[in-house]
């Protein structure tokens, strides 16, 4: 059925559904391959197929994604973490590790992923992790309690900076929405089914990181890092945002694992 809707990955998809409708690992579906499953099952498999190829993701059938070697729980009101992000995650991780009790300030943080594997794997770490959405931070503090960060974590509702007073950071990190609001209709029809407001980055794509750098350095420490991710093609643009401020210095970007340049990297002079 997978196949025949041109659905990508159909065995590996076939079998992730099999095992969260019966409830058991990739294992015992190897090992107990010849048993017969219920009527009950079946018709919930079969469901959950339907539901797939109508085009919803698959991890919002499961509600779980991989991120960072860490489980997340996922719904339609977070974004999917994405493995082009555990690059931006990585260079957090590899700054942060040579600030003595590092502040982080993570902005859009949606299901959290990104804080939350900030938290696991930087030491003595405090981060601070804020959304306009109450619904993506419910789900963010889920997850902190799932992988037991939740005390390393502080999370705040807030549109940008709009509600981040008198406080100072080592590292700003952001995933922000970052598709052109036009282009947003072209999408695959599985990304559709993700928060629109985690996806639009307004009219040209950049409305998040003119905010971001036309405010952030006042909530750096000194020598403090912004990182952000980007579109594959908005790496010119973002920098000339970061150099008309002229308050930043020693950018630089990282490519993603396809080659695009994905991450920026600056720092206040």
């Amino acid at each position: 059925m997978l196949k025949n809707e041109d659905i990508d990955a159909p065995k590996n998809k076939a079998r992730v559904l099999l095992q969260y409708t019966l409830k058991v690992t990739k294992e015992y579906l190897i090992i107990y391959d010849n048993k017969n499953v219920t009527s009950s099952q079946r018709d919930e498999y079969t469901r959950n197929i339907k539901r797939l190829i109508s085009g919803e993701p698959l991890q919002y059938i499961t509600g779980l994604q991989e991120f960072m070697k860490l489980n997340f729980l996922v719904n339609k009101d977070v974004l999917i973490p994405q493995p082009d992000t555990e690059i931006l995650v990585e260079e957090v991780i590899d700054l942060a590790k040579k600030i003595e009790n590092p502040s982080i300030l993570d902005l859009c943080t949606g299901s959290g992923a990104i804080a939350i594997s900030l938290a696991k794997y930087v030491p003595n770490v405090k981060i601070y992790a804020t959304d306009i959405s109450k619904k993506a931070l419910e789900i963010a503090k889920k997850n902190a309690k799932f992988n037991g960060v939740l005390n390393n974590i502080e999370f705040k509702e807030s549109n940008i900076f709009d509600k981040i007073k008198d406080m100072k950071f080592d590292i700003i990190v952001s995933n922000p929405p970052y598709i052109p609001t036009e282009d947003i209709k072209n999408l695959p029809i599985d990304v559709k089914y993700e928060p629109m407001i985690a996806l639009d980055g307004g009219s040209d794509g950049l409305e998040f990181y003119r905010k971001i750098f036309e405010n952030g350095y006042k909530f750096l420490n000194r020598l403090g890092f912004i990182c952000v991710e980007i579109g594959y093609n908005q790496k010119e643009n973002v920098k000339k945002i970061i150099e008309n401020k002229k308050r930043y210095v020693e950018t630089y970007s990282k490519k993603d694992l396809c080659q695009n340049d994905r991450v920026i990297v600056t720092r206040i002079g």
